[in-house]
C-alpha cells in the first residue's frame, strides 16, 4: 500500500503521537520513513534602527537549531531501529513548514504524509493559520492527521 511515508516531527508530545503511528503503520507495511523536522532561518529585521546582529552569532544560533533538530530525529531513527524500520532523517530549513513538506516528500518520493494538527481554534488558528491545513490543501499525496 504505502512504500515510504514522511513523518513530521517538531519534537512536541502531539508530534511524538504521529511518529509513532508513522513508525507503527510502517511497520505492518513493510515500508520506509523519512522523518522531518523543519528548521526556520534565522529573522533578521531590515526597519530602520534596528539593531545590527553579528553574522557569528546567525550562524551560531542556526547551527545549534540544526542540531536540536538532528537529535530530535536521531530519537525518530533509534524508534524506527526497535521496529526494524528503516528511517532517513531529514532537516530543511525554510520559512513555511507546510512548504518544506510538500517538497521534502516530493524530493524523496513519499506516498503518505503523517503529521499531527495542534488544534488551533477560532481567533487563533485565523492570525496564526494552520501548517496541517497548508499540507491538506496542497499535496497531491494523502495525509494522515493526527489529533
Amino acid at each position: 500500500m504505502y512504500q515510504r511515508i514522511l513523518v513530521a516531527t517538531d519534537g512536541s508530545e502531539l508530534s511524538q503521537k504521529a511518529v509513532d503511528s508513522a513508525l507503527d503503520l510502517a511497520a505492518k507495511l513493510g515500508a520506509a520513513v523519512v522523518a522531518v523536522k523543519v528548521v526556520p532561518p534565522y529573522p533578521q529585521s531590515y526597519f530602520d534602527g534596528a539593531m545590527a546582529i553579528d553574522l557569528k552569532e546567525i550562524e551560531r544560533t542556526e547551527a545549534s537549531w540544526s542540531a536540536a533538530a538532528h537529535k530530535d530525529l536521531e530519537a525518530v531513527q533509534s524508534a524506527g531501529l526497535t521496529r526494524k524500520v528503516t528511517v532517513t532523517p531529514v532537516v530543511v530549513r525554510g520559512d513555511q513548514v507546510s512548504e518544506a513538506l510538500i517538497a521534502t516528500a516530493q524530493k524523496h518520493h513519499c506516498d503518505l504524509i503523517v503529521m499531527a494538527s495542534h488544534g488551533r481554534r477560532g481567533v487563533s488558528r485565523l492570525l496564526l493559520g494552520s501548517e496541517t491545513q497548508h499540507v491538506l490543501t496542497h499535496s497531491h499525496i494523502p495525509v494522515l492527521v493526527l489529533r
